[in-house]
């Protein structure tokens, strides 16, 4: 340990700073999504369709690293259309899907912008990550209808869902700096151990039984024990995933839009990744 580093009131004030920063950000921000989550419908999907766009925002502007020219416009206006579908269905999802793409095609025809090839290949990418991601998690929100009581347990799952996230990404950062000795993917994310990988995965688990207890009784034992694999599993690749696009293109953080937390992307790309994954379990086994 550098003691002079410590010992630097300067760097000591700084890193004060930001952690105090960090700290009023998640007072504010975890209310507020808690809060949408509860009240489900609009109020759920614009939150969600403010994170996915955002993100998609992000991922194209990280992009141009790589020479890339998306197509903003299009890839948020596609986005828009898809989340808002998912909750008030209007238009079948692969006439949607056929359509973007053919309109993404023709106007990519015109553009004459860098390579083709590079701006269909990572415009397509970004839209459909965030359009697949985003939809399944208003789809988790729906999953129980909206008749007496019901619906409210959808707002418990989600309320389970986020907890169960937060925690496994703190004990996965908290034991792995304090353990880590084995490094989990070095290529992508350096400071990643499998220490903290493990007890990320382990206290998911744990997470989502205490959960179980206190908000979603209606689910099974075993359920629940499935929910806490899967967030335990995806969430951390998810994590991983969004390091490799960053590394590839050469940045930190996807923004510096939230302070002390770097951009949405990285805020909400565990439970992004894990969104599909949760709620094609819950549609198989959940019930």
């Amino acid at each position: 340990m550098n003691l002079k580093k410590v010992l630097n009131p300067k760097t000591a004030k700084m890193s004060l700073s930001n952690t105090a920063i960090r700290i009023i950000v998640s007072v504010i921000a975890i209310p507020l999504i808690l809060g949408v989550s509860y009240l489900g419908g609009w109020f759920f999907t614009i939150f969600v369709a403010a994170i996915s766009l955002i993100a998609f925002y992000e991922f194209a502007a990280f992009s141009k690293s790589k020479s890339a020219l998306v197509n903003i416009p299009l890839g948020l206006l596609g986005l828009l259309i898809i989340i808002i579908n998912q909750l008030k269905p209007v238009v079948d999802f692969k006439l949607l899907l056929s359509l973007w793409f053919m309109l993404l095609l023709i106007i990519e025809l015109f553009r004459n912008k860098q390579s083709a090839l590079i701006n269909l290949g990572i415009t397509t990418f970004g839209f459909l990550y965030f359009a697949l991601m985003g939809s399944s998690l208003i789809a988790i929100r729906e999953f129980y209808p909206n008749v007496n009581q019901l619906y409210t347990q959808g707002a418990f799952l989600m309320f389970s869902i986020l907890g169960t996230i937060w925690i496994c990404d703190s004990a996965a950062f908290f034991f792995g700096t304090a353990l880590g000795k084995h490094k989990l993917f070095p290529r992508v994310s350096p400071k990643k151990s499998w220490e903290g990988a493990i007890f990320g995965f382990l206290f998911a688990i744990l997470s989502m039984i205490l959960f179980q207890k206190i908000f979603i009784s209606f689910l099974s034992m075993g359920t629940t024990v499935g929910l806490g694999i899967i967030i335990g599993t995806a969430g951390q690749i998810g994590d991983l995933v969004e390091s490799l696009l960053k590394r590839d293109a050469g940045v930190k953080d996807s923004s510096n839009l939230i302070p002390g937390h770097g951009g949405i992307f990285d805020r909400f790309d565990s439970l992004l990744f894990s969104a599909p994954f949760i709620y094609y379990y819950l549609y198989y086994f959940g019930r």
